[in-house]
């Protein structure tokens, strides 16, 4: 999927499309568990596997988003941050 979308020149925000937004609260519940299954694994080590399969999954989320906000057509916004003096 991501070879057929532009390169990424910025951060992009959630939004754009509601089915882009539901993948965005899926990669943010994804990696919300990822960090609490880091968290467990230091103090129950578990196979490793699964928080590379968590990693992975939120990554795919994110390609995902993309692919279909490209797919609508619609907007990535940007997130430009502020340049204060």
């Amino acid at each position: 999927m991501e070879d057929s979308l532009p390169p990424m020149t910025h951060f992009v925000l959630p939004g754009g499309h509601t089915t882009v937004s539901f993948c965005h609260i899926a990669r943010t519940v994804c990696r919300r568990a990822e960090r609490l299954a880091s968290h467990l694994n230091d103090l129950e080590p578990f196979q490793p596997e699964t928080l590379m399969y968590i990693n992975r999954l939120s990554d795919y989320l994110f390609v995902l988003a993309r692919k279909l906000s490209h797919d609508l057509q619609a907007e990535e916004i940007k997130w430009i941050p502020n340049k204060e003096s």
